[in-house]
């Protein structure tokens, strides 16, 4: 792998910041230049939160060009909608189901999309569209915060860096307590890939 662009979206609470953190540190672990840029949306408040991230073997900007996301990781169904118009068109998207209406959507004046509305939509834009049982996973687990370590679980099979450097990362960067849920929500974020979403 020469380069990566990931761009992470999401809303306030999902861990998306967390999740870019531990991407980035992956990235380092695994010998590349890294940038990040974040943005913070009302981040606290259930606004947008957007993070860049690129690996390369020198990287100048840590902006994504609109166009150029080698991968999308969309913490909510929505989300994915309204940042697609960065990814690459060989580009892999994937998204957590969850859904988290916006304000126009819980006041009446929009409606929220159908999956499949955005499935479709999505795959206009990328090459491979897949949609991950993040939230479920990381509830069936006992703890919906770590929907966002099940993610990276996922994003982690389409790279050809170790599990173990993710492993090594992740942590490195959680709790003690929360150490090995952690690692469980990884593993089986991975494995909802390798066996076929």
């Amino acid at each position: 792998m020469e380069k990566a662009n990931f761009l992470l979206v999401g809303v306030g609470g999902q861990g998306t910041l967390t999740a870019s953190d531990i991407l980035a540190n992956v990235g380092l672990q695994a010998g590349y230049d890294v940038k990040k840029s974040e943005v913070h949306g009302m981040s606290q408040r259930g606004g947008a939160v957007i993070s860049h991230v690129r690996f390369a073997e020198k990287v100048y900007s840590p902006l994504i060009a609109l166009g150029e996301a080698d991968y999308l990781l969309s913490f909510e169904l929505l989300e994915s909608l309204r940042w697609a118009h960065f990814v690459h068109p060989k580009g892999t998207v994937l998204v957590n189901i969850q859904e988290l209406p916006p304000v126009a959507v819980t006041s009446g004046q929009a409606e929220y999309p159908e999956r499949e509305t955005v499935r479709q939509e999505l795959s206009q834009r990328a090459r491979q569209v897949l949609f991950v049982r993040g939230l479920e996973i990381a509830q069936e687990l006992g703890n919906a915060r770590v929907t966002n370590t099940v993610l990276l679980g996922a994003l982690s099979a389409f790279l050809p860096l170790a599990p173990e450097i993710w492993e090594g990362v992740i942590l490195e960067t959680v709790p003690e307590r929360y150490r090995e849920l952690n690692r469980q929500a990884f593993y089986l974020g991975r494995e909802q890939i390798e066996q076929g979403v």
